[in-house]
């Protein structure tokens, strides 16, 4: 679990920048969410991920994030100021979770609201980078009221090397707002919440001709009831997005840009759940069912005449349950889902593990077997990424995984050390199969690709000392394909360090993080070299409530690959932020 404190020590002005220290995140390439087009954005773990969709489920408050077209992430949503704390399980979650957590889930949640709390904050940066965020919360007895409100806006960097430029490269930026309002009835037994969101953004992604744009808005609700030894919880949501983008053809010297199409990608999902939960002295029960409906269409306008248009209808459903019983010194757990995926087919994954402690040490394992559905996007959507074109496929079978994991924690008064070892094996793994390769044009398509096992260990330290807090992490993962070949976009080896000083009304933190040469494409013929970049927040209260803050991204400018599409994309250059921020009470 990550804390309020330890989300606000990383810089980054989303989410998923702050994430990366957790060995093992990752998005389908290396690049932010701040200049990344959105469909790449989607998150997985443990070193199984070769496409934009998300393999990992990411929840807000219990409701995916995940978009309902595609599985990718809109990260802007979400201010990572206004989280009260954050939960990554690694590994198959899909007994409970469904088809979207094939490597595991991250769990987002709110503050908690408080009595007339108000929040505002004003950065400004290098990049002609403004930030501006509100937000407020307070109860009257049972009820309470809670929400936020962020806009943001950078003319962001180029993402080809200064030797590839031509006319046509200009900075990639994005502007964005992304607001959210709750409602919470509290009670001693039972609570109700109502929320919704929106975003709307926009962004250059690098060249003239080539923005996207994105509409979206959320409602759910979750309500929760304690009935002694049970309790049952229901939610529901039903999310509206659309996509809008453009994509070029680039002359192999970067002088001329020709449009090819305009893309449009309306989508709507609705879903929900029931939860039944039994409590007793020895051992637990999880019981409940899920359903969503997804509808997304990809039109696309071609230029100079042409139409394409390709998508449809999905409605997945399943129930699930999970078990745990202790004995002694240990504790075994088991679960199941049944799944239908909407696609004429249907899966059974099962899970099962134990846990044993004793004093400070714990040591744990688990078996399971898990699988994903592919997405619309994957289906339906053709793309472009400067002159690599990546085609749909109707054909796509699910994808399926049957791994293990053990190991080890301990935890004592002023230090904590995780250490996990894991092997996954992954049938019809869905990933851009390249069809042909030019200096003018690369061409892949969506495939089911040969079998992919996945191996390595993870490691994490924590050590508090005075005003010290020391964090380390490590993973190990070893992806190929039965081939021998390495899966792409996966790093063998990446690391991060977090160093904190925590003195009165003053903290400083030190960040470090590494990646290990990964491929671009399939056939291993395109490699993104290794990277290390280092980080460094400041925040230094002026009075109760009211703190100056300070950040650097990438503090020594280091150039970095994080793709490539017949010209290579780099990484943010050093990025800096400061501003004010107040944080308490109205009076």
């Amino acid at each position: 679990m990550i804390d309020k404190l330890q989300v606000r020590q990383i810089p980054g002005v989303n989410i998923d920048d702050r994430l990366r220290m957790i060995p093992g995140f990752s998005l389908f390439r290396r690049s932010s969410s701040v200049a990344a087009n959105p469909t790449t954005q989607g998150v997985s773990l443990r070193g199984i991920g070769t496409s934009g969709a998300s393999r990992s489920l990411v929840l807000w408050d219990g409701i995916p994030l995940n978009d309902p077209f595609g599985g990718w992430v809109y990260w802007t949503r979400l201010n990572p100021e206004d989280l009260g704390r954050v939960e990554v399980l690694r590994g198959a979650s899909t007994s409970v979770f469904g088809d979207r957590a094939l490597t595991g889930a991250i769990a987002l949640f709110s503050r908690e609201p408080e009595p007339k709390r108000i929040t505002a904050s004003y950065e400004f940066g290098n990049k002609n980078t403004h930030q501006l965020g509100a937000g407020f919360s307070h109860i009257w007895r049972r009820f309470a009221v809670s929400g936020q409100s962020r806009a943001f806006t950078t003319n962001g960097y180029y993402i080809v090397p200064k030797a590839n430029r031509g006319p046509v490269d200009r900075e990639a930026g994005v502007r964005f707002t992304a607001s959210d309002l709750r409602f919470d009835l509290l009670g001693g037994r039972q609570r109700l919440f109502l929320k919704a969101d929106v975003l709307v953004e926009q962004r250059e992604n690098g060249t003239q001709l080539v923005k996207n744009s994105t509409s979206m808005g959320n409602l759910a609700a979750n309500y929760f009831r304690d009935l002694g030894k049970d309790s049952i919880s229901v939610l529901g949501y039903h999310t509206r997005a659309e996509y809008r983008a453009g994509f070029s053809a680039i002359a192999a010297n970067r002088q001329t840009e020709r449009l090819t199409s305009l893309q449009s990608v309306p989508a709507d999902a609705t879903g929900g759940a029931g939860f039944w939960r039994h409590s007793a002295p020895s051992w637990n029960t999880l019981v409940g069912a899920d359903v969503q409906r997804v509808e997304g269409w990809s039109i696309d306008s071609l230029v100079p005449t042409g139409k394409r248009i390709g998508g449809g209808v999905v409605t997945q459903h399943g129930h699930f349950f999970q078990a745990d019983a202790k004995t002694g010194p240990a504790r075994f757990f088991l679960g199941a889902r049944h799944h239908f995926t909407g696609q004429d087919r249907q899966f059974f994954s099962p899970s099962a593990g134990l846990t044993a402690g004793r004093g400070r040490w714990r040591s744990r394992g688990s078996v399971y077997r898990s699988f994903r559905a592919p997405t619309l996007n994957e289906l339906y959507r053709e793309f472009r990424a400067g002159n690599a074109v990546t085609l749909p496929n109707d054909r796509l079978k699910p994808e399926s995984i049957f791994g293990g994991e053990a190991g080890f924690d301990f935890v004592g008064e002023s230090a904590r050390i995780g250490v996990t070892a894991f092997h996954n094996t992954v049938q019809n793994v869905i990933t851009n199969v390249t069809l042909s390769s030019t200096p003018a044009q690369i061409t892949r398509q969506r495939r089911n690709a040969a079998e992919a096992v996945s191996r390595g260990f993870e490691a994490e330290v924590r050590h508090r000392w005075r005003d010290w807090t020391s964090e380390l992490s490590y993973l190990f993962s070893d992806s190929r394909f039965n081939t021998r070949l390495r899966v792409p976009q996966v790093a063998k080896h990446s690391g991060s360090a977090q160093f904190t000083w925590n003195h009165k009304n003053t903290w400083v933190s030190f960040g470090a993080r590494t990646h290990a040469l990964q491929f671009e494409d399939d056939l291993n013929r395109l490699p993104l070299p290794g990277y290390g970049t280092a980080h460094i927040a400041v925040r230094q209260q002026i009075k109760s409530g009211l703190s100056a803050v300070a950040a650097f991204e990438n503090l020594f400018d280091r150039e970095y690959w994080v793709g490539f599409t017949t010209f290579p994309a780099t990484g943010p250059p050093r990025l800096w932020r400061a501003g004010l921020r107040w944080d308490g009470r109205l009076f």
